[in-house]
This record gives C-alpha cells, structure tokens and sequence, in this order.
C-alpha cells in the first residue's frame, strides 16, 4: 500500500475493536492509512511525535478514538493544524460514554475536533474520506459510488416491504 493518508490512533488496544470500523472503511475504498495506539495519558511523548509529525509524513487527516476521559482527539488537535476526527469509545471506565462523548466535543474555541457519535468510527472512516475527496477526484468518485450503494440498499429494502407488505416481513 502507499504512503498513508489517514492516521488512526486509539487511546489503548482495547479500542480496536471500535476503531477497526474506521480502517475496513478506508480499505475498502482504497485510502491508505496506519493504525497504532497512542494514549494521552500513559504515553504523552509518542503522542506530541506523532501528532507533530503527522503532516511532515504525508496524512492528511487524523481519526483519534478514546474511551473515559477520552483526552487523545483534543490533545492531538492541539498540537497539529490537520483536521482530527473524534470517536467517543464506551469503555469499560466509562459512564455510559457520556464522559467520552462531552471530552471530545465540547473542545474549546481554537482546537476544533469533528466529533462523531459514540462508537462511530466507521462514520470517522466516511469522513476522513470526504476530506480527502475534496482535493482528490478518485477518492470523490469511490466515495459517489458508495453513497448510491446506499441509496439503492433503501431502495431494495422499501421495494421489499411494498412486494411483501410489513406483516410477512415481521413474521
């Protein structure tokens, strides 16, 4: 694969199984991307390498996710100018991923964060993309054919609906 374009980080491995959504996402429209973990908290150092050298290595737009006090997305976008995508991951610590969700939206005026909903990495994967698409026509372009891949998923699911009637399809 080329040189990512797309870095996802996750404040600890556990996370993985949330943040993997972003990564098959970008896979399967042929984004380039890496993924580790790098924690606020337990590693402080990696995080300020990572996210201050993020742009010198070519990504475009950083995916962070975080469980708890989930401090990583805020911290990363205060020490780059690259576009950072939250994901709140309900954790084992957390409260219901309320904490997760707040830490990561509510960031103050100067250090934006895009902030999906919780759990929603495979939208952060989405977003990414339509980042990136904006200055790239073949990315555009995969990311047009998924979206009418959804609108014609809708369209068979109503069409369904309408040759059966509800009542069968609930049987």
């Amino acid at each position: 694969m080329s040189k990512p374009m797309v870095g996802i980080i996750m404040g600890s491995q556990s996370d993985l199984k949330i943040m993997k959504e972003a990564a098959e996402f970008l896979e399967a429209i042929k984004i380039p991307f890496e993924l580790t973990v790098v924690s606020a908290h337990r590693t402080p150092k990696r995080m300020v390498d990572y996210a201050s050298s993020a742009r010198s290595r070519g990504l475009k737009v950083i995916v962070a996710g975080a469980g708890g006090a989930a401090h990583l997305p805020g911290m990363v976008a205060s020490l780059t100018s690259l576009p950072v995508i939250g994901v709140p991951v309900k954790s084992s610590n957390s409260i219901d991923g309320w904490d997760s969700v707040l830490s990561i939206l509510q960031m103050p005026s100067g250090v934006p964060v895009a902030t999906v909903a919780l759990n929603g990495a495979k939208n952060a994967g989405i977003l990414a993309a339509q980042i990136i698409g904006t200055s790239d026509k073949n990315i555009a372009k995969r990311l047009d054919q998924y979206k009418s891949s959804l609108q014609k998923k809708v369209e068979e699911s109503f069409a369904e609906i309408e040759r059966k009637g509800w009542k069968k399809l609930t049987e």
